[in-house]
């Protein structure tokens, strides 16, 4: 398969790249780990806008930086061909759709009350998506891993520290791209930094530092969201337990029932998982509070992807940076394909989810060109009627 050099004029225009994004945040389920599998298959495969090797550049720049993966992905892909223009009209494209459906079920949860039902589509989705997601990392662990024994040996890892501890482990990450480079490409020099430890060393005092001032509740948002954002690294799941410290333990701005639903609801709309602090933002202080949550979120990852974007394009061929990217994608793929048995832990709660969990799954590997929005629609009406009678 051919594609076109990310330096030659690219054939598609800004706009196809910025209604691509539209339509994958409107009816891209399945969380981050289905959204950089979109991506690939529909970016790098089937249109060729963007070769692989660009493809292997964001992945491994989201997976370095903190923030949500799909949406940093979604920004360098914004970035390779139509650069900080691009990156801002594809980041907001593909964050707008899920955004202004979590402020709309934000506003149905606070006028009418529970969201009950939302419990049954949940039963039903969240099973259905464990299927999605697993042909997502199926089809990017072949793509990405090949034959290639160090990589396969990093993926193991990967995957099963993310089963054991629950997370993705940004050290880890880290670690796999020094491995390979080491291996395949090591560098004529080497001299061991002590800067980065340190940042993170002090991250927990400047979070406390935060944490101490008296501030208007739009402040506190504001900060408390930056906060994830910048600090929380791995995909958007990664950034659950950290609200839920925030919000429900530290702030008590929602009760333990209203920070489930606020996942709930991350899990039944398309987009970004972690576009779910808009529907906690709203729950907090209406569309402001919204509003303010998720630029807090995004912004910091915004600038974590265009940042240090034009040194990845510009080294990008590098047989170090090469070989480190490599490792660095590997060890995402581990996490990501972990990720599926954690979620499906969460999940799959009995005999019915486990079937549709299932039946999702051989659906999607027998029929190519099934569409996962059908998928999680039926699935929803699965759940509605399945859940009165098992839950």
């Amino acid at each position: 398969m051919e594609t076109i050099p990310s330096s030659s004029k690219p054939s598609y225009s800004l706009w196809q790249l910025v209604i691509y994004m539209l339509k994958l945040g409107t009816w891209g389920f399945g969380g981050p780990v289905a959204l950089v599998g979109y991506m690939n298959r529909d970016l790098v495969e089937k249109y060729h806008w963007i070769t692989e090797a660009d493809y292997k550049e964001g992945m491994a720049l989201a997976q370095m930086a903190p923030g949500p993966m799909a949406a940093q992905l979604a920004i360098y892909l914004g970035y390779v061909h139509y650069k900080i223009l691009g990156a801002t009209l594809a980041g907001i494209a593909f964050v707008v759709p899920s955004f202004l459906m979590v402020v709309a079920l934000g506003w149905a949860y606070v006028a009418y009350g529970d969201l009950a039902w939302m419990q049954a589509v949940f039963y039903g989705v969240g099973a259905a998506v464990i299927g999605i997601i697993a042909i997502s990392a199926q089809k990017l662990t072949k793509k990405t891993i090949g034959k290639d024994k160090l990589l396969w040996a990093i993926f193991v890892v990967m995957v099963v520290s993310t089963v054991i501890t629950q997370s993705e482990i940004a050290s880890l990450v880290f670690a796999a791209g020094l491995i390979t480079l080491f291996v395949k490409a090591p560098p004529k020099w080497f001299k061991g930094s002590g800067l980065n430890s340190i940042a993170v060393t002090q991250v927990p005092a400047f979070t406390s530092i935060w944490g101490s001032f008296d501030l208007s509740l739009l402040s506190q948002i504001a900060i408390f969201f930056t906060k994830a954002g910048a600090f929380v690294f791995g995909s958007g799941l990664a950034i659950v337990p950290f609200l839920y410290g925030g919000v429900v333990v530290e702030h008590q701005w929602l009760t333990e029932k209203q920070f489930v639903d606020a996942v709930a609801v991350a899990m039944i709309t398309p987009g970004p998982v972690v576009i779910t602090v808009g529907f906690i933002g709203y729950l907090i202080a209406g569309f402001t509070g919204a509003s303010v949550a998720a630029l807090a979120t995004f912004i910091p990852c915004y600038l974590f992807t265009v940042i240090p974007a034009p040194y990845f394009k510009k080294y990008g061929k590098n047989p170090s940076l090469v070989a480190f990217i490599d490792g660095v994608t590997a060890a995402a793929v581990g996490a990501i394909t972990g990720s599926v048995i954690v979620i499906g832990q969460r999940s799959i709660v009995d005999i019915p989810t486990a079937v549709l969990a299932i039946v999702t799954t051989a659906l999607l590997w027998k029929y190519k060109k099934l569409t996962e929005p059908v998928v999680v629609i039926a699935a929803a009406l699965l759940g509605l009627v399945l859940y009165p009678m098992f839950r």
